[in-house]
C-alpha cells in the first residue's frame, strides 16, 4: 500500500463521514460495491482518476480535497515581512470555546509563496495529537497578506467552501515570540456569526491553566468592548 493510496483513502473516508453518508449510500451512487468503496479508505487498492472524480460529485466536494500532496512547506522570507512571521514554515494558535469548554489548538503550514507576495497556507483546526494534527475537525486554506501595520489571514473551510474564517493581527512586525489576533467566522453551532481572541505562536506552548486563563475573554477585554463598542484584541 502506498502513502498516496493511504492518505486519498482516508480523505474518502473522512470526508464522507462529515457528510454523514454510509458506504451503502456511495455504492449507489458511484455504482461501485460497498466492499470495494472500503478498500479504498482503508488503502487496500487504488483508485483510479475517473471514480475519484465520481466520487467528489457524489459527497459534493472539490477533487481536489480528496487528493494528496507529501506535505512540502515554505519559509516566509524575511525581507519586507512582519519580524513575527519571519522564516517561519510552520506557526500555531490557540482559542478556548466556551460552547465545549476546552482549548482549541491550530497548525498553519506555510505551502508556497504567490507571485503578488502572499503566503498560501493550510489550518489544521481542533486536533487531539500533533504527530497527526492533519487528523482535525476542521481544514482551511488561505492566505497571509502583510499591510504596514497588520497581518491578515484569510481562511475558508475546506469542506465548505462557503464557510469563510479570518484573523487579524495587529504589529506583527514587533519582534516577540507569540502575538494576539483576532479570529472571526461563522459557527455552525449553534448557527451564527463569532469572534474570538485567538493566541499565535512560533512554538508549540504548554497548555495549562495559565493559557487557558490568558484565552478566556478578561474584564479589560469587556471593558474595552464596552468603551468602543466593538470586541478587540490588543
Amino acid at each position: 500500500m502506498s502513502e498516496i493510496t493511504i492518505e486519498i483513502g482516508k480523505r474518502i473516508r473522512n470526508v464522507r463521514k462529515a457528510r454523514k453518508r454510509t458506504l451503502d449510500d456511495l455504492s449507489l451512487v458511484i455504482c461501485k460495491s460497498k466492499s470495494t468503496i472500503s478498500k479504498y479508505e482503508k488503502g487496500e487498492i487504488s483508485v483510479d482518476i475517473e471514480t475519484l472524480y465520481e466520487i467528489a460529485d457524489a459527497l459534493d466536494v472539490h477533487v481536489e480535497q480528496l487528493l494528496y500532496n507529501k506535505p512540502k512547506r515554505a519559509n516566509i522570507m524575511p525581507i519586507k515581512t512582519p519580524n513575527f512571521f519571519s522564516g517561519v514554515s510552520q506557526f500555531y494558535s490557540y482559542f478556548f470555546d466556551g460552547r465545549s469548554n476546552q482549548l482549541i489548538r491550530c497548525v498553519f503550514d506555510v505551502l508556497s509563496r504567490t507571485e503578488d507576495n502572499q503566503y498560501k497556507v493550510m489550518t489544521y483546526m481542533n486536533f487531539k495529537d500533533y504527530n497527526s494534527y492533519q487528523n482535525c475537525e476542521n481544514t482551511y486554506w488561505g492566505y497571509i497578506e502583510h499591510y504596514d501595520v497588520l497581518t491578515n489571514i484569510s481562511l475558508t473551510n475546506q469542506d465548505s467552501a462557503i464557510e469563510k474564517a479570518s484573523v487579524q493581527i495587529l504589529a506583527s512586525y514587533l519582534t516577540s515570540d507569540t502575538k494576539w489576533g483576532l479570529f472571526n467566522g461563522f459557527s455552525s453551532r449553534p448557527m451564527m456569526p463569532i469572534a474570538a481572541k485567538m493566541l499565535f505562536s512560533k512554538e508549540v506552548l504548554k497548555e495549562d491553566a495559565r493559557l487557558i486563563q490568558q484565552l478566556k475573554v478578561s474584564k479589560d477585554d469587556i471593558r474595552i468592548l464596552k468603551l468602543y463598542n466593538m470586541m478587540a484584541v490588543t
